[in-house]
């Protein structure tokens, strides 16, 4: 039995899925989560905090989850940097028709780059790249010349690039996206904003810095996990998604839950219920863009739907 779907806020009956006028059914889709076989020494970094995620999270864990909030598809992303890991989540995708794309890692800087890229030729649900930049010691990674060359190669190949940072990495993200002018690119989690102790004056300045360079687009996700884990609230984190529907407008954000790490804070359904409420007084056009369809523009996954 199919989940019901929830009530739409454009028009729709309570059961019924979302519509474009015109009638045609509306794809949404998460365009941030994770699966992993938990390994202690690969996974190093979930601490006794998260103590929750030592454990499995596989496309059968997820996609009732997912049905059961209205949602049709998901994007998934990399969490370890490794070429096996990319091939694995491939693998996924083709045996599960609801994941729409994958966006993997390879070595950016390697002098071999585009022969670690020549056996993904033909696997269509490869979308884009991520390096965790976030991890680097250095702060100014992004703008390492062996790195540019790399992610410069990424359009050739039509391949996006997933910008993983901390807020103060956003300066040098600013520059990275001017000297990469044309490339798709996408910020997650809106680049990390300190929600836990209220920081926003230096990552707006720079979020909207970043914003100005019009190919770069950004993900509502991993909010909650920013905040306080057991006591943030929609009216709190309000304020960030204020800012990033000002800095990106409606036809440049994607809504994402980070699943499982979005587990520590909240379960999948109220992690997206975050967004998916922002935006029930805004009109169709918009929830449409950012439940799904600026992901599917992004990713060109209506194109890799029909090959599939």
């Amino acid at each position: 039995m199919s989940p019901a779907q929830p009530p739409s806020h454009d028009g729709g009956r309570q059961g019924q899925p979302p519509t474009h006028e015109g009638g045609r059914q509306r794809r949404r889709i998460d365009a941030h989560q994770h699966f992993w076989r938990y390994d202690a020494l690969e996974y190093e970094w979930i601490d006794d905090s998260m103590k929750g995620l030592r454990r499995d999270f596989l496309p059968g864990d997820l996609e009732p989850e997912l049905r059961a909030a209205g949602f049709d598809a998901c994007v998934t992303v990399q969490a370890r940097q490794t070429l096996e890991e990319t091939r694995w989540l491939l693998d996924l995708a083709d045996r599960h028709p609801f994941i729409a794309g994958v966006v993997g890692w390879v070595d950016l800087r390697a002098g071999d780059l585009r022969a670690q890229l020549e056996p993904f030729a033909g696997r269509t649900k490869l979308v884009g790249l991520r390096h965790i930049v976030q991890a680097e010691p250095d702060d100014r990674f992004l703008l390492r010349p062996d790195f540019l060359r790399g992610v410069t190669a990424l359009r050739e190949v039509g391949l996006a690039y997933d910008i993983l940072v901390y807020p103060r990495h956003l300066p040098a993200a600013v520059e990275f996206a001017q000297r990469l002018e044309g490339h798709r690119l996408v910020l997650d989690h809106l680049g990390k904003p300190d929600i836990r102790h209220g920081e926003m004056q230096e990552w707006r300045r720079h979020l909207r810095a970043l914003a100005a360079s019009g190919h770069v687009m950004a993900k509502l996700s991993g909010l909650v996990t920013e905040a306080d884990w057991r006591a943030w609230t929609p009216e709190g984190l309000r304020p960030y998604l204020d800012v990033a529907f000002e800095c990106f407008g409606p036809e440049r954000l994607m809504i994402g839950s980070d699943w499982p790490v979005c587990l520590v804070a909240a379960d999948y359904g109220r992690t997206l219920r975050l967004v998916t409420d922002y935006m029930r007084d805004r009109p169709a056009h918009e929830q449409d863009a950012v439940l799904g369809g600026n992901a599917a523009r992004l990713w060109r996954l209506d194109a890799k739907e029909n090959q599939a």
